[in-house]
This record gives structure tokens, C-alpha cells and sequence, in this order.
């Protein structure tokens, strides 16, 4: 019967790859730490099994808990470009993957209407004056006249990169499709080139917030990482991290207070990007303790609808006696 492996046997039987920087689970967390994310174990893991795996990382969760971010900061950490595809509805090859340079195509055969008495001199017949234009007619769609888009430009990166493919649920599911042969064998096939492979595979995050389902297809060749909002111990964490001039007991109260509010029935939740600017913003204001004149005077960085903040309103003096709890 076969013996469980522990993540420390697991870090010695996977193949390293170009990636020393992730060779560690432990060594990641601290990595990224000093690039200033706060990295959990688990979030540790999946990073050194894709890494290993050569595998793209599928990572959902509510917005505003890091999810881009961690793909920013793998780049920082493993000092490779990050090549960045934004996704929206109407996506389609020509702008994620490639297209031909029209323009310097169109003045390609200018040029050689310009040269066509000097290319056909000397010709015997209609054959061959074809076969010498064959020749040219296949000039124009030549590797001189590809338009890389972000999939190709990260397949054509020396030494790996960082793919970071966001928001992919708000794309089409057609352009799923068109993702599949680029997630599984890293290379894409154009009909006029043949087959291009990655010079060397890139480190690939996909985002989602959640809004459809993806296809069975796209999950069979990701690892899945599911990123909640931050427990108070973490969310503290990353606020001390970010906004270190935050006295220790302001920082303690920030945190509870947006936990209780988050459980509100709010139509946007205050994510983790506004906890800071919220932090951010007490700093400037000098604030030395929580009350509730300043949280009233401040609800507008941390709720972005005024439904919400009315709402934060009516509930003060309850969100306050969370606050006072710590």
C-alpha cells in the first residue's frame, strides 16, 4: 500500500524547473512576504505544485482579496516579465492571441507591384512566372508580419514569464475554446505558420470573480485555488504589512470594524485594496483611535455605493460595540 507523502518529500520528488525562487513552499511565503503579500500556506503550495507541474493556476474568489495581485507579485518574485490579458466579453484571437500586420502587408505589395517587371524577368510561361510569385505570396505571412498578442508574446518570452489571464469569466465561452490548446500543451496553432511552442513555459494564473461557471474542460487543466476574505489575524497582517505607520491598535480596530460591517447585506463588501486605503487614509488624518465622528467622515473610502454607507449609518452604534470588543 503506498505511503503518504508529506510536503516536505513532495518538494524532493517534483522536478525543479526555471523557477529557483519557487523551489520551497516555505521559501515562497517568505519571498512573498518581502515583496510585501502576505502568503498563506496553501496559497505557498499551489504555487510550488504549478511551478513544478508546469500547470496554470485557476484562482476564484469575491474581488478585491488579491487574486491579481498575486500573479504581480510571482513576477516581482521570480524577476520574469508579466505579460498581462485582460478579459472582457467579445474577446477574441486577433486581440489574445494574434493578428497580421495589414498595414506593412498593404505596403509590401505596393513594393512589389513596384519590382514585378524585374521578379518576372526572364520567365519561361505561366508556370513559372507563378512559382516566382508563389514565392513572394508567401512572404506575407511570414513571422515578419505577426502581431503578438498576450498568449503568443508570453509563449515567445525567453526563460519563462508570468501569464496572468484576468477576469477569464467574463469572457465568452467560445474564447474558453480557444484557451484549451494553449493551457494544455503550451502552444497554439496558426493556419499560415503551422504550430508555435513556448520557448519555455510561462507561469499562468487565470482569475475569476465568480460571475458564470467555467467549463469542465478549462478546470481539468488548472489547479484550483479558492482565495476567501482574510481571517482578522491575516487581514491585520496584511495591514501591517502595507501601512506600517498604522499604530498596532488602530490596525487591531480597523480590522474588526470591517469584519462586522462586511457582514452587512451589502451590495459591494469593502475588499482587502480598500481596508488599506482606509488605513492609508487614517494615517493622513493622524487618527489615534476609532470613534465614531471619523468613521462616518471616512465610510466613503471603504464603501463605494451610498446605499451601503446609509446602511453603515444606521448600524453604528453596532458596528462600534465590535469595535470596542478588542
Amino acid at each position: 500500500m503506498p505511503q503518504a507523502v508529506n510536503a516536505h518529500q513532495l518538494e524532493n520528488t517534483v522536478s525543479d524547473t526555471h523557477y529557483p525562487t519557487l523551489g520551497g513552499i516555505d521559501a515562497i511565503q517568505s519571498a512573498f512576504e518581502a515583496a510585501g503579500y502576505i502568503c498563506t500556506k496553501r496559497i505557498a503550495t499551489v504555487i510550488r505544485l504549478a511551478a513544478a507541474l508546469e500547470k496554470p493556476i485557476l484562482i476564484e474568489g469575491p474581488p478585491g482579496v488579491g487574486k491579481t495581485e498575486l500573479a504581480k507579485t510571482c513576477a516581482q518574485v521570480v524577476n520574469r516579465p508579466l505579460v498581462r490579458l485582460q478579459c472582457y466579453e467579445g474577446l477574441d484571437e486577433s486581440k489574445a492571441l494574434y493578428e497580421w500586420k495589414y498595414g506593412k502587408q498593404l505596403l509590401y505589395t505596393q513594393l512589389l507591384k513596384e519590382q514585378l517587371g524585374d521578379v518576372l524577368e526572364g520567365a519561361k510561361g505561366l508556370a513559372e512566372s507563378m512559382e516566382r510569385l508563389h514565392q513572394f505570396g508567401d512572404v506575407f505571412y511570414s513571422e515578419a508580419f505577426l502581431e503578438s498578442r498576450p498568449l503568443l508574446k508570453a509563449m515567445e518570452t525567453e526563460n519563462g514569464g508570468v501569464l496572468l489571464i484576468d477576469e477569464i469569466d467574463k469572457a465568452d465561452f467560445e474564447f474558453e475554446s480557444l484557451l484549451l490548446e494553449v493551457l494544455s500543451d503550451f502552444q497554439v496553432s496558426i493556419p499560415e505558420l503551422g504550430t508555435i511552442s513556448a520557448r519555455s513555459k510561462p507561469l499562468v494564473f487565470l482569475t475569476s470573480n465568480d460571475t458564470r461557471d467555467l467549463s469542465d474542460a478549462l478546470k481539468r487543466r488548472c489547479l484550483h485555488l479558492h482565495i476567501p476574505f482574510p481571517s482578522i489575524d491575516l487581514e491585520a497582517r496584511i495591514v501591517a504589512s502595507r501601512v506600517p505607520e498604522l499604530t498596532q491598535s488602530m490596525t487591531d480596530q480597523l480590522v474588526h470594524f470591517v469584519h462586522a460591517i462586511r457582514e452587512l447585506d451589502l451590495k459591494k463588501a469593502p475588499a482587502i485594496s480598500e481596508t488599506v486605503d482606509w488605513a492609508r487614509s487614517l494615517v493622513l488624518l493622524h487618527a489615534n483611535d476609532l470613534d465614531g465622528r471619523l468613521v462616518q467622515d471616512t465610510l466613503n473610502v471603504l464603501l463605494k455605493y451610498e446605499e451601503d454607507i446609509l446602511l453603515a449609518e444606521g448600524q453604528l452604534s453596532k458596528l462600534m460595540a465590535a469595535v470596542k470588543k478588542t
